[in-house]
């Protein structure tokens, strides 16, 4: 059975979501892939695995049978291994529901909001070099530290995505969006959000692993978010968030 390949934390978070007046989104990191050499960098070619195919069909099948929700929007960063696993986890899903073919749109971002390190890149020609020679936990390391060139702020970085998040949050009752990235997009929003200045390989988001996120409130930037993360729940006043960019 595929599902056993799934982080158990994934399983464990399904008992502290909200109830089906309240829609939520699943922050995923993108399924088992094909192995990366060097320090943790994945090339954008690297595709699923047959396990990692038959885990996104299987999880997204588990959290439509266990939630009694319905997937309403997906979004995703455009690397192939993303878009796959969207479309496999909404393939489970419609499995399901007695749907013979899909008939949701997978929304590719293009902008960068969801590939890494994109999302927090001003200047990709002076942040290049370090992404390289620093590897991915270095990278994000001194990204949430603020100590390198040609990035956003952490926090600008995290409330662009988050706000992308925001902006396409299901609005049915019982809903549920995808949005489909990648680790080190996850490992930075995790540590800035949760006031960490230090993230660890035990940190680290695994492959088919996520956060459920929600927001309290009409406008974004009043709105308070709320996540879960490895089965503990967590909250944060957007305004208040932000006002630490200026500290």
């Amino acid at each position: 059975m595929a599902l056993k390949l799934l982080p158990p934390s994934m399983l464990k978070a399904l008992d502290l979501l909200p109830n089906l007046q309240t829609p939520v989104t699943l922050f995923t990191r993108h399924s088992i892939r094909e192995i990366a050499e060097g320090q943790g960098l994945a090339g954008y070619d690297l595709q699923l695995t047959y396990q990692g195919r038959e885990l996104a069909e299987e999880w997204g099948a588990y959290l439509i049978n266990n939630t009694d929700r319905v997937v309403e929007h997906c979004i995703s960063s455009p690397i192939q291994r993303c878009v796959d696993t969207a479309a496999l986890m909404i393939q489970g899903a419609d499995r399901v529901t007695g749907t013979e073919n899909h008939t949701h749109y997978i929304e590719i971002i293009e902008q960068g909001l969801l590939v890494e390190p994109g999302s927090f890149v001003l200047d990709i020609q002076k942040a290049g070099p370090y992404f390289q020679k620093q590897g991915a936990i270095g990278f994000i390391n001194s990204f949430v530290n603020n100590a390198l060139p040609g990035m956003k702020h952490p926090i600008h970085g995290v409330v662009d995505v988050l706000e992308l998040i925001y902006n396409t949050h299901p609005q049915q009752k019982n809903g549920l969006s995808l949005a489909v990235s990648h680790d080190t997009i996850l490992a930075a929003i995790l540590a800035v959000i949760s006031g960490k200045h230090e993230v660890s390989k035990e940190d680290w988001p695994q492959m088919m692993e996520g956060l459920f996120v929600w927001f309290e409130g009409d406008v974004f930037l009043e709105s308070k978010l709320k996540w879960i993360w490895r089965g503990q729940l967590n909250e944060l006043s957007i305004s208040d968030f932000q006002k630490r960019e200026i500290l």
